[in-house]
């Protein structure tokens, strides 16, 4: 079964249940969870006037494809309160997609891989512990590699 890499973040709420609950909302409508990197407490990115974020990276076996998936996050995300205000702002939960096994998806609302993973240390460090040598497929370098290239000092603790 294929891969699926997703992120999830909070700022809002009890962070720590809020991925956990996300996590076991993912297990029920995506997939079981193969593989979950720590929980990182990190600077929030884009707009950084707000609270820290909590993060972490699953690694989830799905049958799903990769739009049926976007459409599970987003009922996920809804069903735990998300609200769209503006772009980067605070969050009760967010989950990204940051892969699909190797595949590239270039679609009005998806693009898989993520196109900003690689801008990102909060979204690397995790995947460094879990997956250092996974090879993002359209700039071919490592998780490790990628990591050593990014140019963003965002602070990421490992709780």
């Amino acid at each position: 079964m294929p891969k699926v890499y997703l992120l999830t973040g909070s700022n809002q709420g009890p962070g720590i249940e809020m991925l956990n609950t996300a996590a076991q909302h993912i297990q029920v409508y995506i997939g079981p969870i193969i593989t979950r990197s720590s929980l990182y407490k990190t600077a929030p990115w884009g707009n950084t006037h707000q609270q820290d974020f909590l993060n972490q990276v699953l690694v989830v076996e799905t049958a799903l494809a990769p739009l049926e998936i976007l459409k599970q996050i987003l009922v996920i995300e809804t069903g735990m309160g998300r609200v769209r205000q503006f772009k980067w702002a605070p969050r009760t939960i967010d989950i990204d997609m940051l892969f699909y096994d190797n595949l590239v998806v270039d679609e009005v609302d998806l693009q898989v891989p993520h196109p900003l993973l690689h801008q990102r240390r909060f979204t690397l460090i995790p995947l460094v512990e879990i997956a250092p040598y996974f090879t993002h497929p359209t700039l071919q370098l490592s998780m490790v590699e990628l990591l050593d290239k990014c140019e963003d000092d965002g602070i990421v603790e490992k709780l």
